[in-house]
This record gives C-alpha cells, sequence and structure tokens, in this order.
C-alpha cells in the first residue's frame, strides 16, 4: 500500500494538466450529473480496451492496428469521464512494413497492468509476435518495444504476477495467456498460457493449450489473466464480435483444467455481442467490467458493466444482461465531466493527443509553426487515398456530430490539393485544388477503396485565389477557406463557407464505413501526383468539434 500512496503522489501533479476541467465533457457525455451514467461510456473506436487500476485512478489502453502514435492511454477517476493523456507506442517495426499503411497488422488487443511501480503493455503482432513496453510514468516516455515471444498467429496476450499470497513482488512468478489468430497459424478458438521470466521479457517454458471454445464457444478469444480467492481466472469473449458472449474461466492451477460459464450476452438487450474487456477491482471493494460493443462505422465503443460475485462467478450487467444506465462507481474525489479530446486550437506547437496518422510518422507529413497551425505538406501520392500514410486523422466520439475547420491550403503547382476527409474502407474527402490560377472546390469519393476501386471527382465550385507569391520561383497561390462536415447517424454532409458565417452544402451526402478492424476517422489530407514543384501545403489554424 505504501508503494501505491507513493505513486499516486508523483502523479498527482502530473495528471492535473491532463484532466479536463469543468464543462469541458466532449459531444458524447455519459456522465448523467445525478449519480448515474449512461453507456457507451466512451462513444470512440477504443477496441479491446484493458484497464489496470492504482490506487484511485483507472488506466486505459486498447488496439491501435496501423494508427501511429498507438496504444492511446486514457486516465479516469470513476470509469465514466475518460481524457487521452498520451501513446504507449511512437513508432512500429519493421519501418519498411509500417513507414506505408498496413491497414489491420500491427497493435492487436493489448493488455496493462501496474508491477512492481512500472506500468506494463503486452499486445500480440499476429505477424512478428509478442510485443511489451513499459514505464513508470503512463502520461510520459515509455520505452522501445521488447518482442518477448516471436513469431506468427500470437494474438491478445496477457501476463500474470502470481505473488502467491505474499506482498514481496520481487519474487514469485510470471505467467502468459494468449489467443491465435486463424488467419495466420491456421487454428483459432484456442487459448494457450505459458510462463514468462520474472520481469516479464522472455518465454521460459513452452505453450499449453489450456481451453479449446470447440463449436460450443467458438472464436475464443481476446483472453484477460486474473487471481482471485485462490483460483486463477481467464475472462474471454466468444462467438464472434458481432453476436458472441462473454466467458469467465477458472482453475486452481495456471494450467488448468478450467471449468467456465458464461457470465454475459446479449440477451433481451439492443448490445449485441457484449465483447473483451477488463475486470477492474476498485479501491473501494467494487467490481466493473469495461467491454466493448461492435458500431459498424463507427467502430468498437466502450461499455461499463457492474459485476456481481455472489454466486462466485463474476455475472456481469444484471443477471448476465448488459445495462444501458447504472449508477457510477464509489470515487472520493469528483472528477468533472470529460471525455476524449475533440477541437484542437493548435496554439501550443503541438498537435492534440486525439491524432494519429495512418503509418509511421515522417516530418515531410508535416509539423506544427510557430503560428499556431498545423501544416500538412502535399505528399506523392500513388493510387487513392487508401494508400497515403500521411493522414492526419481522429475518431469520431459520438453518433452526432459537426466538425468545422479553419484552414489555408497553398498550392505550387496543378493537382496539389488539401482539405478534410472521413476514412474506411470507403472515403470522401473535400479538398481544394490548384487548377492554373484558381482552386477547384472539389469532393474525391472512392467506393470500396480497400478493393481498389477507383476515386471519383466532382466539381462544387471554382475559387479565386486569396493571395499569390510574388517570388519568380515556383511561385504559389493561396486559399483561405473553412471547410464542415457533419454527422449524423453515419451519414456525412459537406459544406464550405469563405467567411465562416454562411455555408453552402458541398456535394451529395456520404455513408461512412469502417476501416480494417478500425472505425471511419475524419481530419486531414493534403496530397498530389507526379509532382514537379516544390510541396505545397495546407495549413489548419483549428478545428471546433461540437454536437
Amino acid at each position: 500500500m505504501r508503494k501505491i500512496l507513493l505513486c499516486l503522489s508523483l502523479f498527482t501533479i502530473h495528471f492535473s494538466l491532463f484532466t479536463s476541467p469543468a464543462g469541458a465533457q466532449g459531444v458524447w457525455c455519459p456522465d448523467n450529473s445525478d449519480g448515474t451514467y449512461t453507456n457507451p461510456v466512451l462513444f470512440a473506436d477504443y477496441s479491446d480496451p484493458d484497464v489496470c487500476v492504482v490506487g484511485e485512478d483507472y488506466y486505459l489502453t486498447a488496439s491501435s492496428f496501423n494508427c501511429i502514435p498507438g496504444l492511446p492511454i486514457l486516465h479516469s477517476k470513476d470509469l465514466v469521464n475518460w481524457t487521452i493523456i498520451g501513446h504507449a507506442l511512437q513508432e512500429q517495426e519493421p519501418k519498411e512494413v509500417f513507414d506505408k499503411p498496413a491497414h489491420g497488422k500491427g497493435v492487436w488487443a493489448p493488455s496493462i497492468r501496474y508491477h512492481n511501480e512500472e506500468f506494463y503493455i503486452y499486445w500480440g503482432d499476429p505477424d512478428y509476435g509478442i510485443m511489451m513496453v513499459k514505464t513508470k510514468d503512463p502520461a510520459g516516455e515509455w520505452e522501445k518495444p521488447v518482442c518477448v515471444i516471436p513469431g506468427k498467429g500470437m494474438i491478445d496476450p496477457c501476463p500474470l504476477w502470481d505473488e502467491g499470497d505474499g506482498e514481496d513482488q520481487s519474487t514469485g512468478r510470471c505467467y502468459l495467456v494468449n489467443g491465435w489468430a486463424g488467419s495466420r497459424a491456421g487454428f483459432n478458438s484456442v487459448l494457450t498460457v505459458r510462463e514468462l521470466s520474472k520481469d516479464g521479457t522472455k518465454a521460459i517454458s513452452k505453450p499449453r493449450i489450456v481451453f479449446d471454445g470447440g463449436q460450443e464457444n467458438h472464436t475464443t478469444e481476446g483472453p484477460k489473466f486474473y487471481k482471485r480467492d485462490g483460483y486463477y481466472w481467464i475472462m474471454c469473449p466468444a462467438g464472434g464480435v458481432a453476436m458472441g458472449w462473454q466467458l469467465a474461466m477458472r482453475s486452481k492451477s495456471p494450467y488448468g483444467p478450467y471449468e467456465w460459464k458464461r457470465v454475459m450476452w446479449q440477451g433481451r438487450t439492443d448490445i449485441n455481442g457484449p465483447h473483451q474487456g477488463a475486470w477492474i477491482h476498485t479501491a473501494f471493494d467494487e467490481d466493473w467490467f469495461l467491454h466493448f460493443n461492435d458500431k459498424g462505422a463507427y467502430g468498437r465503443v466502450v461499455y461499463l458493466q457492474p459485476i456481481d460475485w455472489s454466486s462466485g462467478w463474476p455475472m456481469m450487467g444484471k443477471n448476465g444482461e448488459p445495462v444501458t444506465t447504472y449508477r457510477k462507481p464509489k470515487a472520493n474525489s469528483h472528477q468533472p465531466k470529460a471525455a476524449p479530446q475533440e477541437s484542437d486550437e493548435l496554439n501550443n506547437g503541438q498537435m492534440g493527443l486525439q491524432w494519429q496518422w495512418h503509418a509511421n510518422y515522417h516530418q515531410f507529413y508535416g509539423m506544427p509553426t510557430a503560428d499556431g497551425t498545423m501544416r500538412l505538406y502535399t505528399y506523392d501520392l500513388e493510387g487513392t487515398l487508401w494508400d497515403a500514410p500521411n493522414l492526419l486523422l481522429q475518431k469520431p466520439t459520438a453518433p452526432r456530430f459537426t466538425a468545422t475547420a479553419k484552414v489555408r491550403f497553398a498550392a505550387k503547382e496543378d493537382g496539389q490539393y488539401g482539405g478534410l476527409v472521413m476514412m474506411g474502407r470507403s472515403y470522401s474527402a473535400l479538398v481544394l485544388q490548384r487548377q492554373g490560377d484558381s482552386f477547384l472546390l472539389q469532393r474525391h469519393t472512392c467506393i470500396g477503396a480497400d478493393e481498389g476501386q477507383a476515386e471519383t471527382q466532382q466539381t462544387i465550385a471554382t475559387l479565386k485565389a486569396t493571395e499569390r507569391d510574388t517570388i519568380p520561383y515556383s511561385p504559389a497561390i493561396y486559399i483561405d477557406m473553412y471547410l464542415r462536415i457533419k454527422v449524423k447517424d453515419g451519414i456525412c454532409n459537406y459544406s464550405y463557407s469563405l467567411d465562416g458565417k454562411r455555408f453552402k452544402d458541398a456535394g451529395d451526402p456520404f455513408t461512412m464505413r469502417e476501416g480494417k478492424w478500425i472505425g471511419a476517422k475524419f481530419g486531414f489530407v493534403a496530397e498530389c501526383k507526379k509532382r514537379k514543384e516544390p510541396r505545397g501545403w495546407l495549413d489548419v489554424d483549428w478545428i471546433k468539434v461540437n454536437k
């Protein structure tokens, strides 16, 4: 306990910098202001969420696949109001793979744990092995990833440091449970356990199959490893993302055999396939479960369920069916309403923590400026935006919202373009593209981008340049514009304005579509093809996301 209190004292000042002030809730607010909450607590694509507890603080991470920075770290005091405090992964290797969009690859189903005064995250890269990063400060810098177990097919790992009944965390043993990707291994629905070194950096035993879901619990995956009252517990989903259920299993040995029970399922609710997540035992002796629910184009959003152990099994929700509204978890301190960051003024020389690139970052993609903008340079693109690594994107955080951006686009030659995009397996962007001494306001749309379909372009208007360079070498022309996307239940409507007050519609509605294992994302694009002159650029002054 003394170690936990010391850790908390070290983090108190640090987290005051990241916690949103009162009234800074986002467009989705699960906190009902009356001691209850309404699910989902995060209407955003934090798939495969896992949580660790340190005193009265909760830290969440989730799958990030090919998006960088990866492994987002969210913090909460009450499991309902969350903010992003950092990322644990700044670059993925091998670089020759992840320097370009590697859709659906990379970080799968991480687990986050606090052990021996350090935070650990393990994840499975289905093509390269079980990876791990660690730190003493979850909002700070994390160490470079370590490959704990190299090889294909291993996914969804979770460690368990088994300290017996003592309090000395320098002794004991470490075990790891993981699932298997049928797409790489040729089999799935089984869970394996092996022993790791005490520091958790390498395997020191061969794996054993501890559970086979067979047909009754097909697609068993996403296991989390715990210990309670002398039992080893594995909690995991089965049945698939869309229509699956939650299992809990227990054994007196980490290697089984395990007896199992279904502890949550859709039942009479509209919460289909309540899927993998995290058991949380709080400092107030309460038990909760965070899990995801698939919302199609919005990705996999996060729900919070109470746990009842009175039967000896962790029955989730209400008698195994997920709840929609419930009382908030107990907490000593009041946390103001908060949400993951959305709007960004870009005034302090840094991007907000909500932004991710579609591949490893390169400085040619863009940088913040001293003038309080984010500059994105046009990228030499071959193919469609599905192939663009320099997309700067964030997750939608509500089913309905409006995002408005003030931008200035500078073009050095014809064909350079930049603007606002909603990206997924299909995408549509509202962009400004140079043609001669003018700009074409266009909609670039691709239905079935992941299948190699061609992009279509629709010209909305021809606009005069706001400013022109007077230099003789590669003079740029500029245009100032307000671009807007309004989203309602998966349908996007674009509009534009020259003065920020009067907006005109820009093309037909577009239906959002998810990406590869991620939800659709919106943000900024700056591209060109067959560049002969220096790069153009898009300066983003701000983006405001409202209800």
